[in-house]
């Protein structure tokens, strides 16, 4: 028709592209751009930072419009929550800027590939509008509660059950293996077993990163990296159309964090924590049942900081008689913010406490970088992956017992 290119054959143009550019893109060294054909003009249609850019800028606006005519309703959120670290009234639905941030460019994505030509090769289809179906009952389970404070921990962990029992029955979601012959050869006379594990792992990580979504840019960020890290392994096995929607999905978490940090303007809330579970936990199920490449250990060792966070919770109050449904200010990133982050001095409490809140999350966005890095690298190495995850586990007991028995070193406490 009018207006539109006469042919529409991608070619690649990786090298040329400045590393800057590579990285807007949300893709990597050596992925090809793809550039429409017709009149030898090359004009350049780096799909992925259209769809990311779209992303981000709804996500944006749409947290900007809840800060803006949702702030009066914060008022009725409890003061005497011990995971509470801010002063103020912050609205706590940030979840819905990032799901509508990520639904917008995924559908687009989608229309992109049905019916305009598939440029980037995304190969986008209903598949997509099945993951978004996931993904709503623990998104909207966690947005109710952010609204309504009524919701109790059981009927959300029902919720995600859900999502994790549409993900097994709509796409056939399953672990089909775990790096290691006997427990392989289990998974294939037992087939139940990888469905369970699947189960599981879609129920429980949103309520992983509920936990550790204590403080300004915490859960964003780790969520954001573990995206991208998943995206970078799904374009080197050559799974764009997943690697599309962990872009998107970071992008549109960039967009909440333009609202979340530095400022503490917005929380993401339980709904921000169980969509980026969800999500996270289907394209890592999804990375290794597509690519037989890819170890089963590459995701795990991504994601061990907040899945051993929520063991080692699980753990700690069993042991004192606790339920583990109960909140308390004893994990990992509330000790740094106690015993590590050092005291801000400002006329203004309400400034102080931000300062020190902001603090905390990079000794956390450190710590994850030191499992991201070795997963990223050696992906495809399943006894390397294996044993960065046990120095993960020692590594994160000996700081947590120094920290309760006041042995940080000094360098560590600016």
């Amino acid at each position: 028709s009018a207006g539109q290119p006469s042919a529409m054959e991608p070619s690649a143009v990786a090298c040329a592209q400045p590393l800057a550019v590579v990285a807007l893109a949300g893709v990597w060294p050596g992925t090809p751009f793809v550039t429409w054909g017709g009149g030898g003009h090359g004009y350049h249609r780096p799909l992925m930072i259209w769809l990311s850019l779209v992303a981000f800028v709804v996500a944006a606006l749409v947290a900007g419009l809840i800060v803006r005519w949702m702030s009066g309703h914060a008022s009725v959120y409890g003061n005497g929550m011990p995971q509470r670290f801010h002063l103020g009234d912050v609205p706590r639905v940030g979840g819905a800027a990032v799901l509508l941030g990520m639904c917008c460019s995924w559908v687009l994505g989608v229309a992109q590939s049905q019916w305009w030509g598939d440029s980037g090769s995304l190969r986008l289809g209903g598949w997509v509008g099945l993951w978004l179906l996931v993904v709503l009952p623990a998104a909207v389970s966690g947005i109710a509660e952010d609204l309504t404070q009524r919701l109790t921990v059981r009927y959300r962990l029902a919720f995600t059950g859900m999502s994790g029992l549409l993900a097994i029955s709509l796409l056939d979601m399953a672990v089909p293996r775990l790096g290691m012959p006997w427990l392989d050869t289990l998974l294939v006379a037992a087939p139940w077993l990888g469905l369970g594990i699947a189960l599981l792992a879609v129920t429980g990580l949103p309520h992983a990163f509920n936990i550790i979504d204590g403080y300004n840019g915490l859960a964003g960020m780790v969520a954001a990296i573990v995206c991208l890290a998943l995206a970078h392994v799904a374009l080197q096995v050559g799974d764009r159309g997943l690697a599309a929607l962990l872009v998107c999905t970071a992008a549109a978490t960039g967009g909440f964090l333009v609202w979340n940090y530095p400022r503490g303007m917005l929380f993401a809330g339980d709904g921000g924590a169980y969509i980026w579970g969800v999500v996270i936990a289907m394209a890592s199920i999804s990375l290794v049942q597509r690519n037989a490449d890819v170890s089963p250990w590459f995701p795990l060792l991504l994601l061990i900081y907040p899945v051993w966070e929520t063991l080692f919770s699980i753990y700690r109050k069993t042991v004192r008689g606790v339920s583990p449904g109960v909140a308390d200010a004893l994990h990992f990133h509330q000790l740094i913010y106690r015993r590590i982050v050092r005291s801000v001095f400002h006329d203004d409490e309400s400034r102080r406490v931000l300062m020190r809140n902001n603090r905390t999350s990079p000794y956390l966005w450190g710590f994850t970088l030191l499992t991201v890095v070795p997963a990223v690298l050696f992906w495809n190495n399943t006894p390397l992956l294996m044993a960065f995850c046990g120095l993960f586990v020692i590594s994160y007991v000996m700081a947590y017992m120094a920290i309760v028995r006041f042995k940080v070193p000094e360098w560590l406490r600016r």
